[in-house]
């Protein structure tokens, strides 16, 4: 129901470039510069102004982004009151988020509306957390479980609501045997003579790794980068190097062991819940959101 091209220009003004919005929403440049002339033709105004390589948006621009952000936000409003209407809880729900959280809380909580609400069918998208949010802003997804980073939208994002779900510890993950694998646990520095796997560098993971391991006090010696945590599970457990494993990742039955990190600074990890913001009053989203705190909850053990 609001213009599409309204959306189109608030990515404009995230990514700076026509070139970088396209990419960004999947389309070509060719189709958004289109977009935001016949948006200016409509409005009767100058949206963008070029500026070198770049375009910058004229101060009416801004104007229709801050009254689309508050449009967008009263229709979100409008679809919950309306789906109150109805007696029974009913309809799709779109969840996204990476995938360890899919796997511990999504799963679980899908489940568990399916047998309590028949006529919801939830659906579940696997993504990295950029993608999530790109698909929460284009109505193609309702929750999203991500984690905050570089290219994270900001907690004030207008836009967005962005609650914190559950911490997420990291443990060190260590072949079997390994000089490292102590009962007590280690400093994490005491790891950083080690050959690191990472998932590859366009994956929400590896700014984490990065950044404990500048905190611990050094650079990890990166020597293998593989995409699922499967496969890094399994080249640790030949002994060909050690990573960073968030505590809720589950992993398959190889000859790996957790060691605990002690000490500071502990590298920990934030899982968000993010919705539009106006539909935390949906029924769905309501039901999905407070399912997913349930679970977060029992499975730290209440805190």
């Amino acid at each position: 129901m609001i213009d599409h091209r309204l959306h189109v220009l608030r990515a404009l003004a995230e990514h700076g470039t026509v070139t970088a919005t396209a990419a960004a929403l999947h389309l070509t440049p060719s189709a958004v510069s289109q977009q935001l002339r016949l948006l200016a033709r409509d409005l009767e105004v100058e949206l963008l102004r070029p500026e070198g390589r770049r375009v910058r948006l004229t101060p009416a621009a801004h104007i229709v982004l801050r009254h689309a952000d508050i449009l967008r936000m009263q229709w979100e409003a409008a679809q919950a009151e309306l789906a109150h209407q109805s007696t029974a809880l009913r309809g799709t729900l779109r969840l996204c988020g990476v995938s360890s959280a899919l796997a511990t809380l999504a799963a679980p909580v899908v489940a568990e509306l399916r047998k309590t609400h028949p006529q919801v069918e939830p659906l579940i998208n696997e993504e990295e957390s950029a993608e999530c949010y790109r698909l929460l802003l284009a109505d193609k997804a309702d929750i999203a479980l991500v984690l905050p980073g570089p290219d994270a939208p900001p907690v004030t994002d207008a836009r967005l609501e962005q609650t914190p779900l559950t911490t997420d510890r990291q443990d060190l993950l260590v072949a079997e045997g390994h000089r490292l694998a102590r009962p007590e646990g280690i400093r994490l520095a005491e790891a950083a003579d080690q050959a690191w796997i990472v998932k590859k560098r366009n994956n929400d993971t590896y700014p984490l790794v990065t950044a404990a391991c500048a905190a611990a006090g050094f650079t990890p010696r990166i020597v293998h980068q593989v995409k699922e945590w499967y496969a890094v599970s399994a080249l640790v457990a030949e002994g060909l190097g050690v990573c960073l494993v968030p505590r809720i990742v589950p992993l398959p039955q190889h000859a790996v062991t957790r060691v605990s990190l002690v000490g500071e600074p502990v590298p920990v990890r934030q899982l968000l819940t993010a919705v539009r913001r106006g539909s935390t009053g949906h029924p769905l989203v309501e039901a999905g959101l407070e399912a997913l705190r349930s679970t977060a909850s029992a499975r730290s053990g209440g805190g």
